[in-house]
């Protein structure tokens, strides 16, 4: 793995990605098929956070993925009060248990380890990989990258409508938590905020077409438009 790394950032990051796309495909389609939703995925995510975790703590690239206290002026000021509302969107339909209680504490666990698995992957590797050539290609690729990502829902039986908005809010989200990493380099918030978005997604009610796409229209134009904000600001790490 570290020769890959010392070699090419780039293909590293790909391959990680590659990796997490297909194993977890697999994992969800097995734990299905074994009747226990997540059964499978959780052993796997468990393996896959230690794995990464271990790595870049041993060669000392805590700092440069974001494992670390937040740097500059978000230490003083409500510089995230819009991950709140963020971290909130599952909750606007209401609260509903749909799975069993040992479904849904395997699918909470699952979802805190992919949202820090899905940071350090796309906001950590592919980001930071890409922004030895070009900065502002680094930010529209990473974030695009996570966005289109999602379409992997499709095979899982995911709506095509609901897909399309996930996209679209992903896109968007993974642009606004790149600037975060950006200017704070730490990756901290961003994966709370991501896992407690996923997390709560256990326990949502049931969204209507009109909410969906509302919920798509807020989280996009408040995700750009605060990345937007951060970065005319320009003062975080200062």
């Amino acid at each position: 793995m570290k020769r890959l790394y010392e070699k090419n950032e780039l293909m590293f990051s790909l391959a990680w990605i590659i990796a997490y796309v297909v194993l977890f495909s697999v994992a969800d389609s097995v734990s299905i098929a074994l009747g226990t939703a997540k059964i499978v995925t959780v052993p796997l995510c468990a393996i896959m956070t230690a794995v990464l975790t271990s790595w870049i703590v041993k060669n000392g690239l805590r700092g440069k993925y974001g494992l670390c206290k937040i740097e500059g002026a978000y230490r003083k000021y409500f510089y995230f009060l819009p991950l709140i509302v963020i971290a909130s969107t599952n909750l606007w339909g209401g609260v509903f248990l749909r799975m069993s209680v040992v479904e849904t504490i395997l699918y909470i666990i699952s979802m805190i380890c992919v949202g820090f698995i899905e940071e350090i992957i796309f906001r950590g590797f592919l980001f930071q990989a890409l922004c030895k050539e070009n900065k502002k290609r680094a930010f529209i690729v990473s974030s695009i990258t996570f966005g289109i990502g999602h379409i992997v829902n499709l095979l899982n039986g995911a709506e095509v409508v609901s897909t399309f908005l996930q996209i679209c809010y992903a896109t968007a989200i993974g642009f606004l938590f790149t600037v975060i990493f950006y200017q704070s380099k730490s990756l901290v918030p961003c994966i709370i905020t991501h896992s407690l978005v996923n997390s709560l997604s256990a326990v949502a009610g049931e969204s209507t077409k009109t909410l969906a796409i509302v919920t798509a229209i807020v989280l996009t134009v408040l995700s750009v438009a605060y990345a937007v904000w951060l970065l005319r600001k320009g003062d975080m790490n200062e």
